[in-house]
C-alpha cells in the first residue's frame, strides 16, 4: 500500500527518510544486537542519543549556553501545571487566551495562584490574535504566557506580546521548528512532539538557566521540578527513550535539509499555495484573519455540513486523510507540518478545485 498525504494536526506526519531509519535500525541499532526500545537509558550508546540529539537541536535553534533542554514526558498538558509551580514565585502572572489551549493553562494556573487574562480573542471564536503591544501586565506578575500557534484555531502570533519586561513563557507545540526563532527573546519555550518532530510522548522544554531554581511553590512535585530534571540531564527517571531517539533523527534531517531558515521557505511557499486558494474559492473558505494564519494549521469551512463530510470522505478516499476539523470549529483543517512535501499540499489544492466545480 503506497502512504496517504497525512494532514493530521497530531500525532502528525513524520519524514519518510526518518521512518526508513527507525525501520532499519529496529532489530539491531548500530551493532548493538537490540532495538533502542530495549537500550537501558543509563547505557553508553543510549547517552550518546540523547547527547547528540541535545546538541542537534542546541545548533538548529542556536540556543544560548545559558538555556537548558530538557526532554520530559507529560505533554505540553502537563507542563500547564509545571510552570506556574516552579515559576508563579508571587503567585501571579498574565495569560493571553487565543484558543482552547491557553485557556486550559489559564485554568491550571489559578489552582495554584492568579492567573489574569490579560487579553482574549474569545470574543470572534478565536479567529485572531489581539493586540499585545499595551496589556495591562503589573510589577508583580511573575511571567506572561501565550501559546504561540493555535492549532485548533488556525492563528499564529507573528510579532510576540510586549510584557514589559516580564519572563515570556511560550507554548510552541505545533509551530516548533518550523522557522528560525530567537530564543533569547524567552524564558522557557515548551513544545508537545508530536506535531512537528517525533512521535507522542516526549515534551520538550527550553528554559532559561536563572529561572530554574529550588524556591519553587511547596507542594510541586519532585518529578515537576525542573531543577530536579536539569541536575539529572533529564535522566532522573527513566525518559521517553524511543521517543527522543526520533527527535534526534528528525533533527539530523533538518540540519541535513538547510535548518530552519531553508524549512521557513518550504513552509511559507506551502501555506501560500493553501491560502491563495481559499481566498479565491467560491465554495471553500478560511476562518483566519489574514495577519493572524498560521503556517502550520490550515482551517477552513464551506458551510454545510452535509457538503463537508462529503468532502473529508471523498479526500479520504483520494488518499488525503486527516482532514475533518476540531469538532469546536467543525469544517476541516489541513495541518502542514514541517514533514508535509509540498507535493501533498499541491494534491490537495488539485481535489478541493475539482470537489468545487463538481459541487457548486
Amino acid at each position: 500500500m503506497s502512504r496517504v498525504y497525512n494532514f493530521s494536526a497530531g500525532p502528525a506526519v513524520l519524514p519518510v527518510e526518518v521512518l526508513q531509519e527507525a525501520a532499519d535500525e529496529m532489530l539491531d541499532y548500530r551493532g548493538t544486537g537490540m532495538s533502542v526500545m530495549e537500550m537501558s537509558h543509563r547505557s553508553k550508546d543510549f547517552d550518546d542519543i540523547i547527547k547528540t540529539a541535545e546538541a542537534d537541536i542546541r545548533t538548529l535553534m542556536n540556543i544560548p549556553d545559558n538555556y537548558k533542554v530538557l526532554f520530559l514526558q507529560g505533554g505540553a498538558s502537563q507542563q500547564f501545571a509545571a510552570i506556574p509551580l516552579n515559576l508563579m514565585r508571587n503567585r501571579k502572572a498574565g495569560y493571553i487566551i487565543t484558543g482552547q489551549w491557553a485557556k486550559k493553562a489559564c485554568a491550571e494556573a489559578k489552582k495554584y495562584g492568579e492567573a489574569v487574562e490579560l487579553a482574549s480573542s474569545a470574543d470572534k471564536t478565536f479567529t485572531y490574535i489581539p493586540d499585545c503591544s499595551d496589556l495591562p501586565i503589573t510589577d508583580d506578575m511573575d511571567y506572561v504566557y501565550i501559546c504561540e500557534n493555535n492549532t485548533i484555531y488556525g492563528t499564529k502570533y507573528h510579532t510576540l506580546p510586549n510584557t514589559k519586561g516580564k519572563i515570556l513563557v511560550a507554548d510552541q507545540s505545533s509551530c516548533f521548528l518550523s522557522e528560525p526563532v530567537d530564543v533569547t527573546k524567552y524564558g522557557l519555550i515548551m513544545a508537545g512532539v508530536q506535531k512537528n518532530v517525533g512521535p507522542a510522548g516526549v515534551v520538550i522544554v527550553i528554559i532559561r538557566e536563572d529561572l530554574i531554581r529550588d524556591d519553587v511553590l511547596p507542594f510541586t512535585p519532585t518529578m515537576l521540578k525542573y531543577q530536579t530534571q536539569a541536575e539529572k540531564d533529564s535522566l532522573y527517571n527513566t525518559p521517553n527513550c524511543y521517543g527522543i531517539y526520533i527527535c534526534g533523527k528528525v533533527f539530523k534531517w533538518l540540519l541535513k535539509n538547510g535548518g530552519l531558515e531553508a524549512r521557513k521557505e518550504i513552509n511559507e511557499k506551502k501555506a501560500k499555495l493553501l491560502y491563495d486558494f481559499l481566498d479565491q474559492s467560491k465554495l471553500f473558505k478560511g476562518t483566519v484573519e489574514p495577519a493572524s494564519r498560521s503556517m502550520m494549521n490550515v482551517p477552513f469551512v464551506i458551510g454545510d455540513k452535509a457538503m463537508e463530510e462529503k468532502f473529508v470522505a471523498e479526500a479520504k478516499k483520494a488518499g488525503l486523510v486527516n482532514l475533518k476539523g476540531h469538532r469546536t470549529v467543525g469544517g476541516m483543517r489541513a495541518s502542514i507540518y514541517n514533514a508535509m512535501p509540498i507535493e501533498g499540499v499541491q494534491k490537495l489544492v488539485e481535489f478541493m478545485t475539482e470537489f468545487e466545480k463538481e459541487n457548486l
